[in-house]
């Protein structure tokens, strides 16, 4: 029996401002990540955000970023290691405190953005994330893109890690995600994308964009609900996923 994690990047409204449908995405998903105020995310959204998570019963897990209001954690920042292990332990502390207020067991971390990014290119960056979620609790698990350095760092610090795979975004030959900036970033046709997941799941490989067979672990799967397009595909994840005998559950 193969089985598979579906996650989604949730808690991200700030103050007077409402981004993603939360509370209808958070029941169709395993685990969440929640957003821990740096790139979005405030503290009254924050304790809601957990007790949606905990009514719907699914795991819950810290969703550092930059501190990046403006840019949404999706600029790059000259942080040295010593601040990026900075600011990823602030935010799990940050998260941590909602959990045990409400009872709730915080379950891993996947950092947001720029940073996640950073990390699975960057060595030193992801070590530093690593030795932050180690220094407040080896227990967690740490997701990062499949393949990449936070993985690699993650297992370095004796961690448990969550290889994480992107349900509709496009792979280089590489293994990395193709740049947003890029017209092909973003797959637009939800049945092939859906079909894909499962492969990757069940085969454990993708089709970049320029042809080649790429081997990817799939531990995890990223998904969105900040529109009811997005909820609709995560829907039909769950469908196809069933189909093919893939069990979802919490990591």
């Amino acid at each position: 029996m193969h089985t598979v994690d579906l996650n989604c990047d949730i808690g991200e409204s700030f103050g007077a401002y409402a981004m993603g449908l939360d509370a209808r995405v958070i029941p169709l998903a395993s685990s969440v990540n929640v957003a821990c105020g740096m790139h979005a995310g405030d503290p009254l959204v924050m304790e809601r955000t957990v007790a949606l998570a905990a009514e719907a019963s699914v795991a819950v897990g810290a969703h550092p970023g930059y501190p990046d209001l403006q840019g949404f954690g999706r600029r790059d920042m000259a942080l040295s290691p010593r601040e990026v292990r900075a600011f990823t332990l602030y935010q799990i502390g940050a998260l941590a405190a909602f959990c045990q207020a409400q009872g709730v067991a915080l379950r891993h971390v996947k950092p947001h953005g720029q940073l996640y990014n950073r990390a699975a290119r960057d060595r030193a960056c992801a070590d530093a994330i690593a030795d932050a979620v180690r220094s407040f609790d080896s227990k967690l698990v740490l997701v990062g893109l499949a393949g990449g350095q936070l993985i690699e760092a993650g297992r370095a610090a004796g961690l448990r890690t969550a290889s994480e795979f992107f349900a509709d975004r496009n792979y280089t030959q590489h293994g990395t995600l193709v740049p947003r900036t890029q017209p092909n970033a973003v797959l637009t046709d939800e049945a092939a994308a859906a079909k894909r997941v499962v492969q990757a799941v069940r085969e454990g490989w993708v089709e970049s964009v320029e042809g080649a067979r790429v081997p990817v672990a799939a531990d995890t799967i990223c998904t969105h609900g900040d529109n009811e397009h997005a909820l609709a595909f995560v829907r039909l994840l769950r469908q196809e996923l069933s189909a093919a005998g893939v069990e979802v559950r919490p990591l």
